[in-house]
């Protein structure tokens, strides 16, 4: 969705650094390189049951390399302008989501707890609506005119509230 105003009343911008995820991205990383090297270019099988070596370069290409550059890349993208709230979580949304500021009934400042209300971070649709969120336990709550509810996560959730509503005030 093509945003109509040229500048934002507010914008943030998330990533997730987490150090438990990229320990977690790097050690599977690294298991997948040490794996196709040692099968690969010393001649030893990898594991009990070894991949073929084309399927190990393509295990390999996937998760050594392009898991770590995914994780790094995918970003919480939240701009608040006069016409409405623009979410983008690259690059699962090649574009921003709008929500209008006519669907919008309410909003408050939230804290919440991401795996019990939601199931984690990402996209998520848990008890409490859908969330976006990359990390953190604050957020804004929104309370659409249709019922639905989604939570944006934000390390500055007061600025974005605030943000909101000097737009809903106009």
């Amino acid at each position: 969705m093509k945003i109509n105003s040229t500048s934002p009343i507010y914008r943030e911008v998330q990533h997730f650094r987490q150090l438990w995820i990229w320990v977690l991205t790097l050690f599977i990383s690294v298991l997948c390189i040490y794996g196709a090297v040692q099968q690969l270019i010393m001649g030893k099988p990898f594991g009990n049951n070894p991949a073929s070596d084309s399927m190990l370069v393509v295990i390999t290409i996937i998760f050594g390399f392009g898991f770590p550059v995914f994780m790094y890349k995918i970003n919480l993208t939240t701009e608040v302008h006069e016409d409405g709230l623009y979410l983008r979580f690259f690059p699962l949304h090649l574009s921003f989501r709008k929500i209008g500021l006519e669907n919008i009934a309410e909003f408050n400042v939230e804290t919440y707890r991401a795996i019990i209300d939601y199931g984690g971070w990402g996209i998520k649709y848990g008890r409490k609506g859908q969330a976006y969120n990359v990390s953190g336990n604050r957020g804004v709550q929104l309370q659409l005119s249709n019922g639905k509810r989604i939570l944006i996560g934000s390390r500055r959730a007061e600025e974005l509230a605030e943000a909101l509503k000097s737009v809903l005030r106009r």
